[in-house]
């Protein structure tokens, strides 16, 4: 009798009964709550709760800390892999360049071989046919600018990438202006406005000198290919003469015909005009195509086919670069 009442009790329906009665709950070992492991953060954060006078905005202050500190040991990781991969690249890509350069000395004609040519062909037709296929009496400034154009361009890509450089290097960024460096920017940009504290000498020595610069440096540059001289040289002229009148005047006069947006204006009208004629020029020579640019009449002004604009951009270039390094090295801003 006993072993029926047991087996009674243990069967389903009696449990079904029960559960109906509210007796027993069938989901109340599914439902379980389990309490998580304790760690050693999780009894540190604990602990710091139990502290006396914690509210929640110090918990979530010590929670966003705690984040913050994670997301840091991030970073610090990531940096140490690039920077792994940074010098391992760095090997890999000198180990390439020498690889290179002595298999270029090892292709090289053995020195005082009689099959080497006496004199270097490039250069005779430099000096032979120079005047007749580049219409320029200067036979430098038509090797530089007709047919080693490009090099000429690269050389200016270069100026220019080096002044951004320079920008980027000396610029403070707004989020890391603390109260000293503020004030400094402040007093550096008091005194941009009353330099050079009025010097009659200077000026006066300015107002005779500076014209005079700057009418040279075109001369220069428009006769480049007439006489010596060019784009790099005048744009020197013209550089130097603009800091003199920076040095005479100050930045409020200067920067009323020369901003930064005219030095970007100016710079990449010149690049891309540069870049543009030239390859029109070398893709219709390379095709034996008509380019329909004339050279004109050897001697005159107006001749030379593009070379003479081309000067006009490599002088300008040279001049705004020489002026942004003055200019950025001096007040760190133009």
């Amino acid at each position: 009798m006993s072993r029926r009442k047991d087996n009674y009790e243990t069967s389903r329906w009696a449990k079904f009964i029960r559960w109906v009665d509210g007796e027993i709950d069938p989901l109340e070992h599914g439902m379980e709550i389990r309490v998580p492991e304790r760690t050693e953060q999780s009894e540190t954060l604990q602990t710091e709760l139990k502290l006396p006078g914690t509210d929640r905005t110090e918990i979530s202050q010590i929670s966003a800390d705690r984040e913050r500190a994670i997301q840091e040991r991030h970073i610090v990781r990531g940096l140490r892999r690039f920077r792994v991969f940074y010098q391992f690249m760095s090997v890999v890509l000198c180990a390439a360049i020498i690889f290179v350069l002595l298999w270029t000395v090892a292709s090289l004609p053995p020195f005082g071989n009689a099959g080497n040519p006496g004199n270097n062909e490039v250069s005779a037709r430099y000096i032979e046919q120079g005047l007749q296929e580049t219409g320029a009496v200067n036979i430098v400034t038509g090797m530089i600018l007709d047919y080693r154009a490009f090099d000429t361009f690269g050389e200016s890509c270069v100026l220019f990438i080096a002044s951004c450089c320079v920008l980027v290097l000396l610029r403070i960024d707004a989020a890391s202006r603390d109260e000293q460096t503020k004030k400094r920017m402040e007093e550096a940009a008091y005194d941009r406005l009353y330099e050079p504290k009025n010097d009659i000498i200077l000026q006066k020595c300015a107002c005779v000198l500076v014209p005079l610069i700057m009418i040279f440096g075109i001369y220069i540059i428009l006769n480049g290919h007439l006489s010596p001289g060019g784009g790099f040289s005048g744009g020197a002229v013209l550089g130097a003469g603009l800091i003199l009148y920076l040095n005479a005047f100050g930045f409020q006069k200067t920067e009323r015909f020369f901003t930064e947006k005219v030095y970007r204006r100016v710079t990449l009208s010149a690049l891309t005009f540069y870049c543009l004629a030239k390859s029109y020029s070398f893709f219709t020579g390379a095709n034996h195509l008509e380019s329909g640019i004339r050279l004109g009449t050897p001697g005159a002004i107006l001749s030379s086919g593009l070379i003479l604009p081309l000067n006009i951009c490599v002088g300008l270039v040279v001049a705004c670069t020489m002026y942004a390094f003055y200019t950025l090295f001096r007040k760190g801003g133009m």
